[in-house]
Formats: structure tokens, C-alpha cells, sequence
């Protein structure tokens, strides 16, 4: 996509994280509207306002939310507990409260990790009155006084749940839907790191010239994309590819989740690049971030999820340690090019129909084979000349051809543009789904 200095690239990507990360985002509020200002600085984005209290498919958008600071104080007044680090201190969600409790009633609305006790967990009771707060078991133990003043000054009331669009057209009307979730408060890799690669992605990809139609979101995560899905029903069938962004910052290699189709393009486009680059693949499961409501039974959307180290495997999730520390500008660049690798097989696939088709035309007469020497390797053109011509018979496209000869997609795609220009094959137009 364009000559670029990687290492400028991959502290430009790290950065934005850095930016990003200290804004204190929940499902709705100020948070998600700080985060979608600062993608807006990357992608022209529009934003969708969907009031509280509305109906989305089975859902309902809660309440609008605004932490202003959270603590635990002894009763003379020193505080033990507070907000002016993270708001991760506070339960997400919760209702205000300011009183003076005895110990067993406070504890009975301290949240801890047993896995990773030395870390603050991220919590949330987005549809239940309640309140809480955070802590490491170690500040818990710690709690032996009688009683103690709480108070969490936060406003939770009828509002609007908002989200990020952009639209980047292409000559066709298939889209590639690219989404991320922006509703993690100060976690750097889930989901900062996801935002800024999307964000650098949307404006790389709007610089170039394009096929493929690319619809960005940066939604809050489920009550988000259930929102899109509600409002976009009827064009939910032009989606042909997708691909959720999460955590894509840390320091172990890629893993791509394939669709629930299983061998989608998009899957079969991944499974020649996230591999290739150290990575491994994981089937469809229900359970992980929005692909699973991309791809729910009435929907059937063909989104898959790029990512590294899966969510919930490694002890940092949903805690105080995936801090910036935690994200490394290589990761962040590694993830940004295999999806733009991933898009680029896309964008390159069709399907041919060999215009010579009895027995192998003379390549040499019509200058292909002096055509290709000196560029790329010259026996795997070659090999992929013979390959094009071989499977395309109208059925099966470049990247049917690259999985059945094992031969790089680029080097299939060039063979492809070479026949084509030569008037061996004509392009042959079939449903993107």
C-alpha cells in the first residue's frame, strides 16, 4: 500500500495507543466521544447517535454514564482508594453513592482477580443498579479498618449510546467491513491497540486506489454492533468480507479466528497470510468480540477476527497490567500489514475464463515468457502462467489457484494480468458471497 518508513510507521502506531490510552472510555459517554475526536483525525468519520431506551434486535441501549472520580477514605479522611490513577478503581456503570459503611459492607462491593491478584481488575454492571470498586487482593487484605466513607460521583441517565462510520467507495459495490471496539477504559492492547491500527488503516487504505467498497466501525463492543445490525439490516448482504480488530499490540504472534462459513475467502485469505508470519488459526467460536454477533444465524456475515495472543488467555487481560508497557510498536505493525496483506489478496482475487482452452497456448510467440525474465522469479511465473491457464475455466478464482498450486497469491495475481494482457483470459463476474 505505499512505500513507507516501517519504523516511523510502527512509533506513529504506538503513539495514537499512547493517546488513546489514558482516556477513560466506558459503553457510552465523553470517553467514546474524546476516542472517536482523535479517529477522526485519521478517516473522516461519521457518528451515530442512538438514544437511551431504544430497541436493537433483542437488546436495549442503556443509560449514558460519566465517571468524574471514585474513593475509599478511613473515617479520617485519608484515602486508600481513588480514581486519580485509573478509572479502573471503579466499578464501570456504577450508580453514584456517597456513605459511610462498615467493612463486611463495603467488601461485599470490592471486586478482585484471584488469577492475577496483583493486578486491578476491569469490571462492569452495565445493566444493574449497583455500584463497586476495583482493587488488587493485596489493597483488599488491607482494608481492616471498622468502617469507612465511599463515594463514587458518576452520572448514569437517559442519553445516547454513539459509534464511528466511514465509508471508503471503491469501483464495486462489495464491502470489506472493518470494525473495533472503543469502549475499554486505559487498556492498552484491548482495545487501544486495535483502534490505532484501524485508524491508520482506514487512512492508508483511502490514499490508495480501490475495488472493494471498505465500511469502517468503531463501535462499543456487542450493544454497538447490535446497534449497527438493527439500523443496517437491509444492507447487511453487501458485506462480502469482514474482519474484527482486538488486541493487537502485545507481544505474541497473530491469530486469526476464521468466519463461521470456515473456508470464507476472507479465512482462506487469512490462512495464506497470518501463518506465513508466525501465526496460527482458530475455528469459529460464539464467544470473543463483535464477529460473534456479525456472524449470529440471521445475519451470517463473513467476519473474522484478527488478533494476537487471544483475549482472555494471558494474564493481563481485563486488568491494570495491559498498560503501555504491555503493547510493542513491532506487534502494532506486524498486525497493520497482514491486514493490509490480507486486503490485498481480496482486492486482487477474480475469477477467468481461459479464452485458449485446448491444450496450452504458445506462450513464447506471444511474448509472455521473454515478458517475465528479470521480473520476480522467473520459473514461478512461469509455473503460475500454466496454473492460471490451467484452472480457469470460470469456476475457480486466483485464490482458488494459489491454495491448489501453493504458489505466492502475488505471483498468481501477476501471471493472471499478464495472460489478461496478452488476451488469454477474459474476467468472469460472480456473486462476492
Amino acid at each position: 500500500m505505499g512505500a513507507v518508513n516501517t519504523l516511523e510507521l510502527a512509533q506513529e502506531l504506538y503513539d495514537l495507543v499512547g493517546e488513546l490510552y489514558p482516556v477513560r472510555r466506558s459503553l457510552t459517554g465523553p470517553g467514546v466521544r474524546r476516542t472517536l475526536e482523535i479517529v477522526a483525525r485519521y478517516v473522516p468519520l461519521d457518528v451515530v447517535e442512538v438514544p437511551s431506551g431504544t430497541q436493537v434486535l433483542d437488546w436495549t441501549v442503556p443509560d449514558e454514564w460519566e465517571l468524574r472520580e471514585g474513593w475509599i477514605a478511613t473515617t479520617d479522611g485519608v484515602r486508600v482508594v481513588d480514581t486519580s490513577a485509573t478509572s479502573l478503581r471503579v466499578l464501570g456503570y456504577s450508580v453514584p453513592v456517597h456513605a459511610v459503611l462498615r467493612r463486611d459492607e463495603l467488601l461485599d462491593h470490592v471486586h478482585v482477580d484471584p488469577a492475577a491478584p496483583e493486578h486491578i481488575p476491569y469490571r462492569t454492571a452495565y445493566y444493574d443498579r449497583t455500584w463497586g470498586f476495583c482493587l488488587t487482593q493485596r489493597e483488599r487484605a488491607a482494608l481492616s479498618d471498622d468502617r469507612y466513607e465511599v463515594r463514587v460521583d458518576a452520572d448514569r441517565g437517559p442519553g445516547h449510546l454513539i459509534y464511528g462510520e466511514v465509508v471508503l467507495p471503491g469501483t464495486s459495490e462489495a464491502e470489506v467491513l472493518l470494525s473495533t471496539h472503543v469502549c475499554h477504559p486505559e487498556l492498552a492492547n484491548d482495545n487501544c491497540s486495535g483502534i490505532a491500527v484501524l485508524a491508520l488503516l482506514g487512512r492508508r487504505l483511502a490514499a490508495r486506489d480501490r475495488r472493494l467498497t471498505y465500511r469502517l466501525l468503531f463501535l462499543p463492543g456487542t450493544i454497538g454492533a447490535l446497534a449497527w445490525l438493527h439500523a443496517n439490516r437491509a444492507r447487511a448482504g453487501r458485506i462480502a468480507h469482514g474482519l474484527v480488530v482486538a488486541g493487537v499490540g502485545d507481544p505474541g504472534p497473530l491469530t486469526y479466528q476464521r468466519t463461521v462459513h470456515g473456508a470464507h475467502p476472507v479465512d482462506r485469505a487469512a490462512a495464506m497470510v497470518v501463518p506465513a508470519r508466525g501465526g496460527s488459526l482458530l475455528d469459529f467460536s460464539p464467544w470473543g468480540y463483535d464477529e460473534r454477533q456479525f456472524n449470529a444465524p440471521g445475519f451470517r456475515l463473513p467476519v473474522g477476527r484478527l488478533s494476537r495472543t487471544p483475549h482472555g488467555t494471558y494474564p493481563e487481560y481485563h486488568t491494570s497490567a495491559d498498560d503501555l508497557s504491555f503493547v510493542q510498536p513491532a506487534s502494532l505493525l506486524d498486525s497493520l500489514t497482514a491486514l493490509e496483506e490480507i486486503l490485498s489478496i481480496l482486492e486482487g482475487d477474480a475469477t477467468y475464463r481461459n479464452l485458449a482452452p485446448y491444450g496450452e497456448p504458445q506462450l513464447g510467440r506471444r511474448g509472455l515468457y521473454a515478458g517475465i525474465g528479470g521480473e520476480r522469479d522467473q520459473a514461478e511465473v512461469k509455473l503460475a502462467l500454466l496454473w492460471v491457464l490451467n484452472q480457469s475455466d470460470g469456476t475457480r478464482s486466483l485464490l482458488d489457484v494459489a491454495q491448489r498450486s501453493g504458489l505466492p497469491f502475488a505471483a498468481v495475481a501477476h501471471a493472471a494480468r499478464l495472460l489478461l494482457d496478452a488476451g488469454l483470459l477474459e474476467r468472469v463476474e460472480r456473486p462476492q458471497r
